[in-house]
């Protein structure tokens, strides 16, 4: 329960890691906004979380596409007149589209780009005004193993997660003074899925011995941001099950 009464802010939180996150601060006795571009999966996710016998805290829905920064602004400060204080932002929203560098058009690359990157700028600057008036809080920035390693036609998800990595640090150095804690974690590969359709050769890959599920997610940001864990900033946790320190040889 070292979150009763928190309030937690989770993008992108209608589906996958975001609900697994929000749900596991709810049953830690946070209070959650899942804020979610899509209506039906935010509502979704905040009436299952209420429902649930393991919640002790609560989750409510706030529609938003932090793809507009009028609308990162608007969760803020309707969050902040709601509670008086933002105790953690987890920015986990984003997305990618797998396209040839040769055909990804402008408007493409900047939409990844505004929705994966500036949103994790913008909604971080925004909570940390709420914030640094109670005493601080921590952020943690959803980056990914593709900011280190590439599948083909990935280039402007790989651009924006390698910033989100450099961001964090940065918003650590810019923010520590106000007791704001910014740190990142990099996902591997996190089922979202059939977890069972997975093959044996899939597991084979980690040195863990299984694919991610979201939860092992969740569980990072819980440890991230306790705060008994304040010498922790600006770093960067990857949680792959060891798979990019897997040196792999083709015979």
């Amino acid at each position: 329960m070292k979150f009763k009464d928190n309030i937690v802010i989770v993008t992108g939180a209608g589906n996958g890691i975001g609900r697994s996150v929000a749900a596991m601060y709810a049953a830690h006795g946070a209070h959650v906004v899942i804020a979610e571009k899509n209506r039906d999966a935010g509502e979704a996710a905040a009436l299952a979380i209420n429902e649930s016998s393991q919640t002790t805290g609560s989750a409510v829905f706030h529609p938003t596409d932090v793809s507009q920064p009028q609308e990162i602004e608007q969760l803020m400060r309707s969050t902040g007149e709601r509670w008086g204080k933002i105790d953690v932002l987890i920015n986990n929203a984003g997305l990618s589209v797998w396209k040839s560098p040769y055909d990804l058009s402008v408007e493409e690359w900047d939409y990844i780009l505004n929705t994966n990157l500036r949103s994790v700028f913008l909604a971080s600057r925004e909570a940390a005004k709420i914030m640094r008036t109670h005493g601080g809080g921590a952020i943690v920035n959803l980056s990914s193993t593709r900011a280190h390693t590439s599948e083909p036609n990935s280039e402007a998800y790989a651009a924006s997660k390698s910033g989100i990595l450099a961001l964090t640090h940065a918003l650590a150095v810019s923010l520590g003074p106000d007791g704001i804690r910014v740190n990142a974690i990099s996902p591997g590969w996190i089922e979202t899925g059939d977890y069972a359709a997975l093959r044996p050769e899939d597991h084979a890959q980690h040195p863990a011995g299984r694919v991610g599920v979201p939860d092992d997610i969740a569980r990072a940001c819980l440890f991230l941001t306790q705060k008994d864990n304040d010498f922790i900033t600006g770093t960067e946790l990857v949680v792959d099950g060891g798979m990019t320190r897997k040196m792999i040889y083709v015979p």
